[in-house]
């Protein structure tokens, strides 16, 4: 084989290298369709995402809630008044579609590491009062007079995340 044949065998296995390479960043950088459809909402630094069914479809912070009714009750633990607004008036203002009674809400504190989980016919029920109240901190905490959410050791303070799971397996 001549030196001729072996500089044009290379420069061809070079380009062919080239060319994958484009042909990969080209893929890698054409838009999701997810992506073309606009940009989901983001979560501001101190608000609490919303997920439902996986997806993040909003997020809320303490002063976005200005807008909704307050509630408030008296904890049967310490005899202390706590006000804030409902779950369910919150959830009601940035999920689109009704939720089934069976639908599962999850709300967490990441910093914590605690989470209770509700059916939306618990957190629907006006009686429970599930409810978040700002605590002295400023941030949110979850109360309830359910007796799975009625104690303060029980309480989701400083909560961050709320998902919703209407699908269940």
């Amino acid at each position: 084989m001549s030196q001729r044949i072996r500089i044009v065998i290379a420069v061809g296995i070079i380009a062919l290298i080239g060319a994958a390479i484009l042909g990969l960043e080209a893929l890698r950088a054409r838009p999701s369709p997810s992506a073309a459809a606009g940009p989901g909402p983001t979560v501001a630094p101190g608000a609490a995402p919303i997920y439902l069914d996986g997806r993040l479809i909003a997020s809320f912070a303490p002063v976005d809630l200005e807008k909704l009714t307050k509630v408030s009750f008296t904890d049967a633990a310490e005899g202390k008044l706590q006000d804030g607004w409902r779950l369910s008036d919150i959830l009601q203002l940035h999920v689109a579609e009704p939720l089934p009674d069976t639908a599962q809400i999850t709300v967490s504190s990441s910093s914590r590491q605690k989470s209770v989980q509700l059916t939306w016919a618990e957190v629907a029920e006006p009686a429970n009062m599930v409810m978040f109240d700002v605590s002295n901190r400023g941030t949110l905490k979850l109360v309830s007079t359910m007796s799975k959410l009625d104690d303060r050791d029980e309480w989701i303070q400083d909560a961050d995340r709320i998902e919703i799971v209407t699908r269940i397996q």
